[in-house]
Order: C-alpha cells, then sequence, then structure tokens
C-alpha cells in the first residue's frame, strides 16, 4: 500500500491575491488603537488621581497658615494669603511637582498639570497626554490652632 505524499497548499486564484491583506491591516490598526486607549487611557487616569491627591494634599498643607493675629483678636478663622501660598508651595517643591497656587482669605486653591507618556498610542502619534487636577481647603472651625 503506497502512501499519499501530502499535497502543497493552494495557489490562490490571480484575483483574490492580497485581499486578505487589505482586510487584515485596518482591523490590527483598529485592535491597536482600542488597545492603546485602554491602556494609555488606564494610565492617565492614574496620573490623574495621583495629581489629585498631590493639589489637595498642597491645599491642605497651605490651608493651615491661618492668620493668628485675627484669631486671637476676636476669634476669626482667616487664613493669611501669602503664607498659605508659601505651605502649598512648598510642599509642591518637597515632593517634585510643579503647580500653581492661588490664596484669598477663605480657600486655597492648587493646580497640578502633568504630562503622562503613552506606551502604546505613539504608535498612532500621540506621544503624550496632559493631565490637571485641582484641589481646594479651606480652614475649619473647631480644629484647634496654636497659642
Amino acid at each position: 500500500m503506497k502512501i499519499p505524499a501530502p499535497r502543497p497548499w493552494r495557489r490562490a486564484a490571480r484575483g483574490d491575491a492580497g485581499r486578505i491583506t487589505a482586510f487584515v491591516l485596518p482591523l490590527m490598526v483598529a485592535l491597536m488603537s482600542f488597545g492603546g486607549l485602554a491602556l494609555d487611557g488606564g494610565l492617565a487616569l492614574a496620573a490623574k488621581n495621583r495629581c489629585l491627591g498631590e493639589a489637595q494634599e498642597a491645599a491642605r498643607a497651605g490651608a493651615q497658615a491661618l492668620d493668628l493675629a485675627a484669631y486671637r483678636a476676636d476669634g476669626t478663622i482667616r487664613l493669611d494669603p501669602a503664607q498659605a501660598r508659601q505651605l502649598a508651595q512648598d510642599y509642591l517643591t518637597d515632593i517634585g511637582t510643579d503647580g500653581t497656587v492661588n490664596a484669598t482669605e477663605d480657600t486655597v486653591t492648587v493646580t497640578v498639570t502633568t504630562a503622562q507618556d503613552t506606551q502604546l498610542l505613539h504608535l498612532l502619534g500621540i506621544d503624550e497626554l496632559t493631565v490637571t487636577a485641582v484641589g481646594t481647603a479651606q480652614p475649619q472651625p473647631g480644629i484647634s490652632t496654636p497659642e
């Protein structure tokens, strides 16, 4: 009994050559785009959470700058804006983050902006995503103050 030799792959007809490539190429680009959105979107969300935490902590640090003269005189709780800006900016410098600080007698507002490098979207020409977060803090009544 004779075993037949395996058949080589059949060649596509001349009219079919290259059609699968025309279908697979856009499909692969779409899959890479969705994967890039999922991965880089998750990294951007994590960076946003990190920026928000940094901004809120810097604002809380600035909100500790009470105007002690006003508090001792009549119990008014308000901030010393210059000292609040300095405390918030010092906190940002200590953690190695850049941000802008705005302080009034009532509120400290800190804005932190960072650039998150992309992992997959750079293949589509998007090299980084800009992430911004804003944190605010106010002095709270009832909290003991230094005498």
